[in-house]
């Protein structure tokens, strides 16, 4: 046993045992013919740093990985980093730019290379702050989206969708970031409120019989418009359906078609149709017979006008909408229609007419560029997700994958129901570049090498490569059989020879085998992953992309159980964002009160996918609970009490020892359910109270007569001296009395010792630092904590009447306690304390359980019946306590109080109520207002309660 100090201090304990585990290997321990239980970790960008979302992410993961790993599974979790094509490139092309040089400077291959030697120098950063957080991952085995053996998966992957007619070339509409010169996904546009207008335009019928009416946000797209879509049973225009208009500026003739696009309640009911550069209007141009090859587009890769069908030559070239420019699109159209007669004023309250109506409009931008994103028409590369999507589908409606919580099934299906082809071509030069070749014709050629590609087009074809790459989402998609070595059996990491030997006999099912086994595991057992823990936020962008994939190149799904868990929000309740300053640095708090408390904190705010509300009080308060158990284990050091030699536990004879046992395996046993079931939340709750109030407020303290009986024996006669007169008869007495004492003292020690160790095998997963310093620091040990043996939840250990009778104990001591607080009795100030009316087994346990409650409650048991005067009385089970109060309290002064007290909270109660009541209150007050008055309601009804219990106790 090696004395603790006595402050805690979580850096310096830190510090010290994450490099010793990552060293000796313990993240993946060597464990042959164990059970494989494998979890992939959310690659973050190999650019990024640790936010608070990933603090969440990375606790809840570790917690499950250290607890398989505690109940002697082969754990693995599988760590890597996303390449994050687009951030990345901006990250070294910024880096170039500060150098006086650009990206076009160099060839793609020197480029390529200078990103390589980023990621080399600077991209650990992510993978540095993970282990702060204590991150248990095999960073033995860690990926790279971009490493040889996860490209030849990627390459692999899309030759085969290529040629099973699931991944084709298509023109359609994408996310176009005019800044960044490439296509995104929809996860990197974000939504922003900007002041705009609502222009009204007049667009003549081409026989001169009078107008159709629109309305835009963005005039200048009307230089591309091809239709103009009515209701097909919108009375006002089914005359004109099929009719043409004559389009201002350019004098094109387009049609009136009819779409229920076009709602007749909103505007005018008719609506304008640029299928080139809205998501809406390109589905209403496909069902109005408009193929893709022939809408119009009217904007470049800069967002600047080019010509596409009788635009001015004024507006080519410039930007189609930029304020801050001399000059731009939008206002030029704006003036010309203004000046045509075409747009329609817009009359303020007070007559005043505009060009526009001011309107808030939801603008999207990109959200690393920061300009305005521009949906754009543009030859890419789709995955056929609707066909991939059915047996993703299927997965989940069979039970093959559990989404947890349930409630986000829904929410899953209708996405997956409704799925759009996926964009997965970029216009970058970091990334997994297509392969993809074309020959002069324009004929392509699809293969993993280019050998192979001018194999298919003959040795005297001139082929080039396509320039794109693909989007990160797709290589991600790979994660959990990729990062195993699929397609290379022979790479495939994490399974020993013995491993391999039992699930190759197909013992549990399970097969090493790269092909389909009918739902069996593959992969050194490793597939499908035991469990996904996700955000949300991405559970169309990763993880259904991942059910895809996964059962379309493994024939069975990629994780048994897909848990999402919410957001960290902000103290109140406000989404957090850079923009709005109200972030939260994870690493600063691990600074100010230790990585243990952060993760306890996550844990516990967890409940089922629910938000998170930042509260740095409640991590302070953790902290100060590391703080209470380190101070539990000091105590133990200095009465003796240190490692257990045993799993099970030590035979017990004392009432609070046989209950403290009991009390550990029903802990054990609702840890286990809760972990179970993913109720992070319950489970930190369930070990925070046991650890917090049953060993430390009530154990130890429970336990202290017992173990001073020890010194107190010792200092009035030592045992030696007793042994010394064998014929004294008192002598003998003496000797078997503290022979006695030492067995029970002995038998605590065992027992706390037995227990303490328990504690801290439950809390590892949750508090690793502390928990393996205690664990070092409390006895010889043959192994670390971190591959120990997780706790037996043997119910043979409960001890009913043990119970009882310290639940007894602890209820008795509460009431005395409280009651003794209520009526200002002076702490110091000792009690006489008369049962009335006691069964024989109240009074067996007054004789038994004396010693304790004269030390917690500060009272002295008396014989008879109680004197008379004013006293407080308790009642607990069929017995009634009375504690005459003599002159410890003057009782009248403290009825006065008390009533005083009573009205005062009584009159705070009713008026809350009162407001509570006011449906005016309800209905308009803030929602926090509104809840801040229930609990103060709640507050105020018990403080009155409590008041009126301590006043009757009086008599």
């Amino acid at each position: 046993m090696t004395d603790l100090p006595k402050t805690f201090d979580p850096a310096e304990i830190e510090a010290r045992w994450y490099p010793y585990w990552e060293e000796k290997g313990l993240f993946a321990p060597e464990r042959p013919g164990a059970e494989p239980w494998t979890l992939v970790n959310p690659p973050p960008n190999v650019t990024g740093s640790l936010h608070i979302g990933h603090a969440l992410d990375n606790t809840l993961q570790d917690i499950l990985v250290r607890h398989a790993r505690l109940k002697g599974k082969d754990a693995r979790w599988v760590v890597g980093t996303d390449h994050a094509g687009i951030a990345t490139q901006m990250v070294v092309e910024r880096q170039l730019n500060a150098k006086g040089q650009k990206r076009t400077d160099f060839s793609r291959d020197e480029f390529i290379g200078k990103v390589w030697e980023w990621k080399e120098e600077s991209g650990g950063e992510i993978t540095r702050q993970l282990r702060r957080l204590g991150c248990s991952m095999d960073w033995a085995n860690e990926r790279f989206t971009m490493d040889e053996g996860f490209s030849k998966a990627v390459l692999k992957v899309f030759v085969e969708l290529y040629r099973q007619n699931l991944l084709y070339r298509d023109k359609r509409l994408v996310n176009w970031d005019p800044g960044l010169g490439t296509a995104i996904s929809d996860l990197e546009v974000e939504t922003r409120e900007v002041a705009g207008k609502f222009y009204r335009l007049r667009y003549p019928l081409e026989d001169g019989s009078g107008f159709i009416e629109v309305a835009t946000t963005r005039p200048e797209t009307m230089l591309a418009d091809m239709a103009v879509a009515v209701h097909p049973d919108d009375e006002r225009y089914k005359a004109l359906i099929g009719k043409q208009v004559r389009l201002p500026i350019t004098g094109r003739l387009i049609p009136i078609v009819a779409d229920e696009h076009a709602d007749p309640e909103l505007g005018s009911g008719a609506v304008k149709i640029t299928p080139g550069h809205d998501f809406n209007d390109f589905e209403v141009g496909k069902r109005a017979g408009i193929k893709p090859a022939d809408m119009l587009n009217m904007l470049d890769a800069k967002a600047r006008v080019i010509q596409c069908g009788n635009i001015p030559d004024d507006l080519i070239g410039l930007p189609a909408n930029d304020p801050k420019a001399d000059q731009d699109a939008r206002r030029l159209v704006v003036a010309r229609l203004k000046e045509g007669g075409f747009l329609v004023p817009h009359v303020d309250k007070d007559g005043v007419e505009h060009d526009a109506e001011p309107r808030t409009i939801q603008t999207p931008f990109g959200d690393r560029s920061g300009v305005v994103i521009e949906p754009w028409l543009t030859d890419q590369w789709y995955v056929d997700a609707a066909t991939l999507a059915k047996p993703a589908i299927e997965a989940v409606t069979s039970g093959k994958t559990k989404i947890v919580p349930k409630s986000w099934e829904k929410t899953y299906f209708h996405w997956m129901e409704n799925i759009q082809p996926w964009c997965v071509s970029r216009q970058l030069w970091w990334g997994h570049q297509i392969p993809a070749w074309y020959d002069d014709q324009g004929k392509v050629y699809v293969a993993e090498t280019e050998a192979e590609a001018q194999a298919e087009a003959g040795e005297g074809a001139t082929l080039r490569r396509d320039p794109d790459v693909l989007d990160t989402w797709f290589s991600s998609a790979l994660w959990p059989f990729a990062t195993l070595g699929w397609p290379d059996p022979q790479s495939t990491p994490f399974a020993s020879s013995e491993v391999e030997k039992r699930l190759a006999g197909d013992e549990q099912g399970f097969s090493t085998s790269l092909e389909t086994n009918g739902g069996g595991r593959q992969l050194g057992g490793r597939y499908p992953n035991d469990v996904l823990i996700s955000g949300f936020d991405i559970l169309f962008f990763w993880d259904a992309r991942m059910m895809m994939q996964g059962l379309h190149f493994m024939k069975e799904v990629p994780f048994k159980t897909l848990y999402l868990h919410g957001l960290v929000r902000a103290a109140d309740g406000a989404k957090m964002s850079k923009s709005k300053g109200n972030t939260v640095d994870p690493l600063g708090l691990i600074d100010k009160y230790g990585a243990d408390a952060l993760r306890f904190f996550m844990a516990a705010m967890e409940s089922q996918g629910r938000d998170i509300k930042m509260d740095e009080k409640r991590i302070e308060g953790y902290r100060n609970f590391a703080t209470k158990l380190w101070n539990a284990a000091r105590f133990c050091q200095s009465n003796g009490i240190g490692a257990s030699a045993h799993l099970e536990p030590p035979a017990a004879t004392l009432a609070v020892n046989r209950w403290i046992v009991a009390e550990v395996v029903a802990t054990v046993q609702a840890l286990d359910i809760a972990l179970a079931e993913l109720r992070f939340d319950e489970a930190a709750n369930t070990i925070y109270q046991f650890v917090w109030s049953r060993f430390c407020d009530w154990y130890l303290e429970l336990i202290k007569p017992v173990l001073s009986t020890e010194k107190d024996t010792v200092r009035a006669e030592p045992v030696e001296a007793l042994s010394s007169s064998p014929s004294d008869g008192e002598g003998k007495a003496a000797l078997r009395q503290a022979q006695g004492e030492r067995s029970e003292v002995d038998e605590t020690r065992a027992v706390a010792g037995w227990v303490l160790d328990q504690i801290l095998v439950m809390l590892h997963p949750f508090m690793p630092f502390i928990t393996e310093e205690l664990w070092s620091k409390m006895g010889q040990r043959d192994h670390e904590l971190i591959v120990a043996k997780w706790p037996m939840a043997d119910a043979r250990a409960i001890d009913p009447d043990a119970a009882q009778e310290i639940d007894w104990l602890i209820r008795l001591v509460s009431e005395i306690r409280a009651a003794r607080t209520e009526l200002n009795v002076p702490p110091g100030a000792r009690l006489p304390v008369y049962a009335r009316d006691p069964s024989a087994q109240t009074a067996a346990r007054l004789s038994q359980q004396g010693a304790v409650l004269a030390r917690l409650a500060r009272v002295d048991q008396a014989g008879g019946d109680a004197p008379s005067g004013g006293a407080l009385q308790i009642v607990v089970d069929e017995a009634t306590f009375v504690l005459p109060l003599g002159d410890v309290v003057d009782l009248e002064a403290e009825r006065a109080r008390l009533a005083k007290a009573i009205a005062a909270a009584e009159k705070e109660r009713d008026s809350l109520a009162g407001r509570l009541n006011n449906p005016s209150f309800v209905e308009k007050a803030k929602p926090e207002a509104v809840e801040k008055a229930r609990a103060d309601h709640a507050e105020k009804a018990a403080e009155a309660e409590r008041l009126g219990a301590a006043l009757a106790r009086l008599g």
